[in-house]
């Protein structure tokens, strides 16, 4: 979502989290896992209040909104039956979806970079009274055992903030058990080819679709803090492969009729004419005996 804030950063119009890490410009360059998990957990530690003043209603604290096209696992069902489930959410930021996953008889952990995030998924679990077992960590190393969940999840979590997203692949493949599921939403890789702008300068093509330079913002010494990793269709698909993993699916929300609201990059005029989301369904396979 390239910082979900849709044009460069300039100090005539900066949010607080960008003034306070330092941002100072945009920068397209290699950045390691390091680099990334670094930039990515000063990130959403400063930005969590206002991601939740501008996008906490739409969320709900106990719903599960897979994009910003409003597509909700009650109507879509991509993970199936959870009741009784045990189910890992990757990159569960405040946890909404793990919480709404418990309201259905799921046996939920969340798993999540940022310790501002974190703090925001207990608050809304006090609040509720549906708490959820929090973990802070890192999704190219997930600290559970071999075999531990049933379904893993993630909408807009962790996978287009990695640098290695064959880590990520695998480890999730590692923790499912055989017949195991995993959903995940990202930006729509045709998404990149695009400036990151809701309106009409959005329509027009600027980068090439097989460009996977990350966007970074950078402070004045051109250190990352905020990265983001384009990865193309083919890409995604090779790394599940590899981990082991078969896809099954791949839901491409179109941009309902009447849905108004803008999301960053996200909006109903380029909703219209190209898809925004791309949604991942794939299953562990099942020995064979």
């Amino acid at each position: 979502m390239q910082n979900d804030l849709g044009k460069p950063p300039s100090a005539l119009w900066q949010s607080p989290a960008e003034r306070a890490l330092g941002t100072a410009g945009i920068a397209r360059r290699q950045a390691d896992s390091a680099e990334t998990v670094a930039a990515n957990t000063a990130w959403w530690d400063a930005y969590a209040e206002e991601y939740h003043a501008e996008h906490g209603e739409f969320l709900g604290v106990a719903d599960f909104v897979w994009c910003p096209e409003g597509l909700r696992e009650e109507d879509a069902g991509l993970l199936g039956d959870v009741d009784g489930r045990a189910v890992l959410e990757v990159g569960c930021g405040s946890a909404p979806c793990a919480r709404w996953l418990t309201t259905h008889g799921a046996h939920v952990v969340g798993l999540d970079l940022s310790t501002a995030m974190l703090r925001y998924a207990t608050a809304a679990g006090e609040l509720t009274g549906i708490e959820v077992p929090l973990v802070r960590g890192n999704a190219e190393r997930l600290p559970f055992a071999t075999g531990s969940f049933d379904l893993a999840c993630s909408a807009f979590g962790a996978v287009p903030f990695v640098a290695d997203v064959a880590a990520v692949f695998g480890e999730v493949a590692r923790v499912l058990r055989p017949g195991g599921r995993w959903v995940f939403a990202v930006t729509h890789p045709i998404r990149w080819i695009f400036p990151d702008d809701p309106g009409p300068d959005g329509l027009r093509v600027t980068s090439s679709y097989f460009d996977r330079t990350p966007y970074l913002e950078v402070d004045a010494g051109g250190q990352a803090t905020y990265a983001e990793h384009h990865r193309t269709f083919g890409d995604f698909v090779r790394a599940l492969t590899a981990a082991g993993l078969n896809l099954r699916d791949v839901i491409e929300p179109e941009w309902p009729e009447g849905h108004t609201r803008e999301w960053g990059q996200w909006s109903p005029l380029r909703g219209a004419l190209f898809p925004g989301t791309a949604i991942f369904v794939c299953d562990k396979p099942e020995p064979v005996t």
